[in-house]
Parts: structure tokens; C-alpha cells; sequence
């Protein structure tokens, strides 16, 4: 299905039937990813009684209970009810369908750019200097939505323990800078924007969602961050219209799936 859209004053070309999947399908039981050491995601078929939601054990059906944690096990959007007092959802935060996005490349660096609490001499990190590298010249127009993928882009994302094998974050002179560009809609390949043991700070969400100790900031609501997501080396680098998936969870956090359209000029 082909389609001709317009993003500012100019138009472009798009095929809706050619979509690309960037989430990491969530197998209950099976490999997954997963953060902070909470449970893995599991299901079960329901039972009560002489009922047993399982054909394979003479159930009538398959009829089970599915047991996860969006925030950890595997590709999930936050609102930024995540980090208020507020119980804000993603449900009501989320409220575009066709999102212009810039899908960029970055591999983390050690680096003296600023972080709190203090960076350690081991930890990796997304920089300012390498975003603007690869953001200079950008169409601004696309920049609504920005979708990072790290590298080396290992095919072990999708089934990484990150408690075992700590991840990359964003520095905050990296993320004011994303804030600075207008990005309204930020994905990642890691399992968060900040250092998963960072003393409670949440340096980098609070600066992206433009919060202060907990405050709500009505400007943001709109704003989200995806993480744990997973382009292959398939997808190039470049401009797209993304389709950010959830299901209709009333929860600061849902699993999503993001979708990309390849866009070209007219």
C-alpha cells in the first residue's frame, strides 16, 4: 500500500505494506533480555479446577496467564508518568500514529562529558560529541522522533542479561543536547537512558522529560522514551516515519513494537 505524505512543505513517497520491525519480540519461557534481575517473563496455562487451558493436556483450549515486567523484559515505551509523583500513562501520553524519525548509528566512548552521579573509568557512554557528529545537517523536521542503535550491534541484545553485562547510557550533556533538537520521541537498543545503578538520580530521564525531583511538567507529557529495541544491521541509517505500537495499558510503561517506513523523496 502506497501512500504520498507531506512533512513540512515538501512530499514524499511511502510504502505502508513494507514495514520494519525494531522491537524484540517478547518469547514468554524463551530467550529474552532482561534488566535489574527481576523475573523473566513467563506464561502458564490457567487452571481451575478439572479446567486446564491446555490442548496438549486435554484442555479445550489454550488459555494461559502471562507474567512480565514491561520496564525490564524486553522492548517496552515509558511515559513520563515513569518518574513523577504523578501517575501519568502512556496511554493517554502517546498521541501520535506517524511520528517523522532519524534511525543513527553511535558507538559509546569513554569520555569526560558530564554525569551524575560520577562516571566510572569503565563505564560507556553516548556523547554529545558523537550525536552531534552524526545529527549535523539533519533535517529538523525528522528530528521529532530519534532512534539510536549502539554498536557493535550484537545480535545479543536481544537475549542480554544486563545485571551481568552492564550497558551504555546517554551523558547529560548528550541528552541536553536531544532536548535541544526538539526530539519528542527517543528509542534506544539499551535497557535505559541512564546507568542502571545510578543512586536513584535518573539524570537523563529527568532531563529529557524536563522534571525536577519528581514534579510533573505538563509541557512533556507527550514526550517518550522506548528502550530496548533492536535494528539488524539491515536497517540503514537514515529517515523514516515511525509507527510506535502499544497496546491500550493504563501503566507508566507498556510493551510496544516500533515500526519503520522507509521514506523517499518525491
Amino acid at each position: 500500500m502506497k501512500a504520498e505524505v507531506q512533512i513540512g512543505n515538501k512530499k514524499y513517497k511511502v510504502d505502508f505494506s513494507k514495514g520494519i520491525d525494531i522491537s524484540i519480540p517478547l518469547n514468554f519461557n524463551g530467550e529474552q533480555p532482561n534488566t535489574y534481575g527481576v523475573g523473566r517473563a513467563s506464561s502458564q496455562p490457567y487452571q481451575d479446577g478439572q479446567f486446564i487451558g491446555d490442548t496438549r493436556k486435554g484442555g479445550p483450549c489454550n488459555f494461559e496467564t502471562y507474567s512480565f515486567t514491561p520496564h525490564c523484559n524486553g522492548t517496552h515505551t515509558e511515559c513520563i508518568g515513569h518518574i513523577t509523583n504523578e501517575r501519568i500513562d502512556i496511554l493517554s501520553s502517546l498521541n501520535e500514529e506517524m511520528i517523522p524519525s532519524i534511525l543513527i548509528s553511535v558507538a559509546p566512548e569513554n569520555t569526560t562529558e558530564n554525569y551524575t552521579p560520577k562516571l566510572n573509568t569503565e563505564d560507556l557512554v553516548i556523547t554529545k560529541h558523537k550525536l552531534e557528529n552524526k545529527l549535523k545537517g539533519i533535517n529538523p523536521e525528522f528530528l521529532k522522533g530519534l532512534i539510536l542503535r549502539t554498536l557493535p550491534n550484537s545480535e545479543n541484545k536481544k537475549s542480554k542479561d544486563y545485571m551481568r553485562d552492564p550497558s551504555e547510557f546517554f551523558s547529560i550533556d548528550a541528552m541536553e543536547y536531544i532536548v535541544s533538537l526538539g526530539v519528542e520521541h527517543l528509542l534506544v537498543d539499551t535497557p535505559s537512558v541512564d546507568r542502571l545503578l545510578d543512586d536513584g538520580h535518573l539524570s537523563s530521564h529527568n532531563i529529557f522529560w524536563e522534571t525536577k525531583e519528581k514534579e510533573f511538567n505538563t509541557n512533556t507529557k507527550h514526550k517518550t522514551i522506548t528502550e530496548m529495541i533492536f535494528a539488524s544491521e539491515s536497517v540503514k541509517d537514515g529517515s523514516y516515519l515511525l509507527n510506535l505500537q502499544i497496546p491500550a495499558f493504563v501503566s507508566d510503561a507498556a510493551p510496544s513494537r516500533p515500526i519503520l517506513y522507509k521514506i523517499n523523496d518525491l
